[in-house]
């Protein structure tokens, strides 16, 4: 009797260790920045030009790496908010149907606005062939 329950409270701890390290590994997925590009075109009458579509997804509360876009990048917001912080610059709320244009090189660091909700944005930028969809900044 003594075995069989010292066997079920292990397992019932290991059991709850296993739960609670997976919540943990499913909630730091949901709270990464993901980009996923959409299409990708030349510019037809402006040569060495493209212009590249990306959704961004942005987790409840993250904060998003410091960084950069190479070409001029116009954000429409399909659900949730953000703050968008610009170097040298007041910041942006926008909330879901909002949009906004940024400067090709304009420091930025978005913020997801809600401790909850993600944030989910479609993304399009121009700028000289080749160049990252965005450039870290330390």
């Amino acid at each position: 009797m003594r075995r069989t329950v010292l066997v079920f409270t292990v397992g019932t701890i290991l059991g709850a260790m296993a739960g609670a390290v997976g919540v943990r590994a499913l909630s730091a997925e949901q709270e990464s920045e993901k980009r996923k590009v959409l299409d990708t075109t030349d510019l037809a009458d402006v040569p060495g030009y493209e212009v590249r579509i990306w959704r961004t997804d942005i987790g409840p509360g993250v904060v998003a790496a410091k960084h950069y876009h190479p070409g001029t990048e116009c954000n429409y917001v399909l659900e949730g908010s953000v703050i968008l912080e610009k170097e040298g610059e007041a910041a942006v709320n926008m909330k879901a149907g909002d949009a906004h244009c940024v400067r090709p090189r304009q420091i930025l660091t978005p913020r997801n606005a809600s401790q909850t909700d993600p944030y989910k944005s479609v993304v399009v930028m121009i700028s000289p062939k080749g160049q990252p969809l965005a450039v870290p900044v330390k």
